[in-house]
């Protein structure tokens, strides 16, 4: 009995299969803990998905290859590419983005837009990654629009693998994309690996603490087009950047529009920008409009477009740099002075050769005669030849040797295409002459930029012990909108504008650029009526390019024209 009670107080109490429940709760834990081990290795497997992205090839498509590399590398949340939208038929490219958020609040506050126009219009401002195609080819990506959304150097890693692969890649626009010293570092170094065609870099909103923007116009830039509106860019980042533009001993050779605009550059600034346009000889198109320029910093900026004084230093370096370039043609001179001989010997002996002939034919009366009359006939055959091919316009048949070398020396620079404009004179009216002529200066100025000579082996014109060099009449483009220039001002740009009109009416101006065509000094601070802006409304109307009255045939001027509408404000 006591063994069966004992047995059967053993189940009621049943402590073994309580130590089997908490066995079989810990065989439960120990299975939890089991299942648990593979999310740690797929943690793991995780961390080494960095790899990943290295092995994927892309193909070219950004919207699969982005997408692609973002999951790769880990992230879930990122935006679509997606095509950007053209804008509105009734868009206005010139009015200026405060005018454009007041009169959107307007509509707004009026309760008369609808929920679906409010969408619409703040997926502006939604974090997105937009593309301009140049077909419907999703490989022919043109443009790239990334705003709203930071990036880091993960992504721009992520970047650096799907852009290189985008052949017709022209443009890349990042807008309040949270940018760092740091990674605009990261982001220059992706500039080498995109396509050749990439031209044009638009960082605006990105305020940096130590505004490294200069580093975007370094030597070996190739950035044509570079926007840098709304930085906060006060006077010493606008001294970096105007060192950047030039100083005595480098100079940017690739830069041709640059937009400064709705920034804090004051009257200090405005100067280290004139300095550095005192020695550049690339950059077109200045826009400087929305800051915080005076008449001081507007004097400086008017200075440069005129015959300004060279300093010392400037001096100094100019005889420098005409002793090399005299030591450099005198190394060269050897071989062409045995040119030279060679062919004075030649042309000696062919005199020798003549008067022998002439003697002979003293001597040999009547037989000899008949040779050199049938030899003279063919030279004044070929003499007419070739008074026939000087009529018909030289820089027509590739045969004509050292009579087109002797032409275009006495021409100046000796360029083919000025000779084809002379017989184009006579034809039409003076005034088209005149607009064929700027069609002609413009592509000279974009064949002398590329050239690159230092601008301190220009002509220069000394008065009263002082050297003066003539002004910058490179730069064609200069917005000055919404600054504080006052009459002061005014009076050194008219100045500036004055001279530039009558050098572009002289002789000299044939064998280079003219200077402005278009300059914007509105919404400053002196009165619409000011006689100094009308007078430099009236000079620089006729110089417009946008101006109606000029023909639709100035093929030279489209690129150009293109790119200031596309960056007016």
């Amino acid at each position: 009995m006591s063994s069966e009670t004992s047995a059967s107080g053993t189940s009621p109490r049943a402590p073994r299969p309580g130590t089997q429940k908490t066995s079989g709760t810990v065989a439960k834990k120990g299975e939890r803990g089991a299942k648990e081990k593979p999310t740690i290795n797929l943690q793991q497997v995780g961390e080494e998905e960095p790899k990943n992205p290295e092995e994927y090839q892309c193909s070219g498509v950004l919207e699969t290859d982005f997408a692609e590399l973002c999951t790769r590398s880990g992230y879930t949340d990122f935006p679509k590419v997606v095509i950007r939208p053209r804008p509105h038929p009734t868009f206005v490219p010139s009015a200026s983005v405060s005018e454009k958020t007041a009169l959107e609040e307007q509509r707004l506050l009026s309760g008369s837009c609808s929920l679906n126009s409010l969408e619409s219009k703040y997926v502006f401002f939604r974090p997105t990654v937009q593309v301009e195609l140049e077909q419907e080819d999703p490989k022919s990506v043109r443009e790239i629009y990334i705003r709203g959304w930071k990036v880091e150097d993960r992504i721009l890693g992520i970047f650096s693998k799907c852009l290189p692969p985008l052949s017709q890649l022209q443009a890349i626009n990042l807008w309040k994309v949270g940018l760092t010293d740091k990674t605009l570092t990261t982001f220059i170094a992706l500039l080498p690996l995109c396509s050749s065609t990439l031209r044009k870099v638009s960082l605006e909103g990105n305020p940096l603490p130590e505004q490294s923007y200069y580093k975007l116009m370094g030597l070996d830039s190739t950035i044509a087009h570079l926007s840098l509106r709304n930085n906060n860019i006060d006077d010493y980042g606008a001294q970096l950047l105007g060192q950047a533009l030039s100083t005595l001993h480098s100079c940017n050779k690739t830069l041709v529009s640059l937009n400064l605009g709705f920034n804090h550059i004051g009257d200090e600034g405005a100067g280290y920008i004139a300095n550095g346009l005192r020695l550049n000889r690339s950059l077109l198109w200045l826009s400087l409009a929305h800051n915080r320029i005076q008449d001081k910093g507007a004097l400086k900026l008017a200075e440069v477009l005129r015959p300004f004084e060279l300093t010392h230093i400037e001096v100094v370096e100019r005889r420098r740099l005409l002793l090399e370039k005299g030591t450099q043609e005198r190394l060269r001179s050897p071989s062409s002075s045995r040119h030279t001989d060679f062919k004075t010997d030649r042309d000696k002996n062919q005199m020798v050769g003549a008067s022998s002939a002439a003697l002979s034919e003293k001597t040999d009366k009547v037989p000899a005669m008949k040779t050199p009359k049938s030899l003279g006939k063919k030279k004044e055959k070929s003499g007419e030849v070739v008074k026939k091919e000087e009529k018909s316009g030289s820089g027509q048949s590739p045969t004509q040797g050292t009579l087109k070398k002797e032409d275009a020396s006495k021409a100046g620079k000796g360029k083919a295409s000025i000779p084809e404009q002379k017989p184009t004179k006579g034809k039409g009216t003076k005034s088209g002459s005149k607009e064929k002529r700027s069609i002609l200066l413009e592509s000279e100025l974009v064949a002398e930029t590329t050239e690159m000579v230092n601008p301190l082996l220009e002509p220069v014109a000394h008065r009263d012990g002082k050297v003066y060099m003539p002004g910058n009449k490179v730069l064609l483009h200069l917005n000055l909108l919404r600054n504080r220039i006052t009459e002061v001002g005014l009076e050194g740009f008219l100045a500036a504008v004055q001279y530039q009109v009558q050098f572009s009416k002289s002789k000299v101006a044939s064998k280079g650029p003219v200077g402005l065509l278009w300059l914007s000094l509105a919404k400053n601070y002196f009165p619409l009526q000011c006689p100094a802006y009308t007078m430099i409304q009236e000079l620089m109307l006729p110089r417009d390019p946008m101006n109606k009255a000029r023909p639709r045939e100035d093929e030279a001027l489209a690129f150009s024209i293109t790119t200031w509408s596309f960056w007016a404000l």
